[in-house]
Formats: structure tokens, C-alpha cells, sequence
């Protein structure tokens, strides 16, 4: 499959198959990607300089600024506190969004290691995808040489669909890796 942008490739192809496999008559009404959310928890990280480089990481990836998420509860056990940062989250749109899923799905996703597809369980019942991905360095934005520890992260990509099965459809017209169905025993 030639790496092609994932808006073309919706308005050229994906509206027609999704049009033809589901009985849309109007193109307006398939399902498309509205958002994409990257999220990091760093609750158990307290040097400063470990922050900032999660930060700077995952501005590059995303090329936007992380937003800081504060705790709104003060739990003992996980030694948090109301208004400590225990996350950043970044929340993608428009030309930024489909140029992350470029990058997510022609170049992270296969460097990804033991990576055999997204599994479907990964939709939620309101159409929307979360993906975990263990290490940040399969983005092509990171330098080896500079990493000082690698980090995992969370990308929700947020739909329109409605349903588990127009989603899957829409993620695999979008060419999304995703597994297929085990045949139950």
C-alpha cells in the first residue's frame, strides 16, 4: 500500500466504499475521524527534568504543546494530590490530526515491535479507537542518540460512527492495521 494523506485518501476512496457498503445516500452521512487525543500519565514521575523532556517528546510528535491535566482528587495510595500534574494530553484536529495519522500509521505502526494489528476489542461501542503504544521512539521526530529513557503513551482516535462495526470499516478503509475476527470455538 503507497503511503497517500489520510484526508485524501477519505474524500477519494473512503466515501464511495463506506457509501457502497453500508447504503449511505448521502456522503455527508459516513462516519469520519473528528479528533485525535494523545495522552501520557507521568503520576509516578517526579524529577523536573524528566517532565520537560516528556513534554518537548511529545510536543515533536504531535507538533502541538501539551496540555498539563491535574488530579482533581488526593489519593493516598497513588500519592497524588489535588493540582499535581499527573498528565499531559494533547488533542489533535484538522491538518495536524491527519498529518499524526500519517506518520501513526505508515511509519510508527510498523516499526513497532511484536506489532501483528490493532485488535478489534480496541473499539469502544461509540466507534472510537485507543491505541497503546509502548515506546515513543518508533515516531521518525526522535533522534536515538538523544533519548534519555523511553516512555509509553495512549492515542484515542474519535469517530463519528456510532457503532463498533462502521468504525472498523472506517479504520480499515483508512488503512489501519487492523486484526480480523477469530471465529469463536
Amino acid at each position: 500500500m503507497t503511503p497517500i494523506n489520510t484526508a485524501k485518501r477519505y474524500s477519494e476512496q473512503v466515501v464511495k466504499e463506506m457509501q457502497k457498503a453500508f447504503g449511505f445516500s448521502n456522503a455527508l452521512a459516513v462516519p469520519k475521524i473528528t479528533k485525535v487525543i494523545v495522552n501520557i500519565g507521568v503520576g509516578s514521575i517526579r524529577d523536573e527534568k524528566q517532565l520537560a523532556e516528556i513534554q518537548r517528546v511529545l510536543s515533536l510528535i504531535t507538533g502541538q504543546k501539551p496540555v498539563p491535566r491535574k488530579a482533581k482528587r488526593a489519593i493516598a495510595s497513588f500519592k497524588t494530590r489535588i493540582g499535581m500534574i499527573i498528565g499531559y494530553s494533547v488533542t489533535l484536529r484538522g491538518k495536524r490530526m491527519h498529518d499524526f495519522l500519517d506518520r501513526l500509521i505508515y511509519i510508527a505502526l510498523p516499526r513497532t515491535r511484536d506489532f501483528r494489528g490493532i485488535p478489534l476489542r480496541s473499539i469502544d461501542e461509540g466507534g472510537s479507537l485507543t491505541i497503546g503504544i509502548k515506546e515513543h521512539i518508533v515516531f521518525p521526530e526522535l533522534i536515538g542518540e538523544d533519548i534519555k529513557f523511553i516512555f509509553g503513551f495512549e492515542v484515542t482516535i474519535t469517530t463519528n460512527a456510532g457503532d463498533r462495526t462502521r468504525a472498523a470499516a472506517l479504520f480499515r478503509a483508512l488503512g489501519l492495521p487492523m486484526q480480523e475476527e477469530r471465529a469463536s470455538k
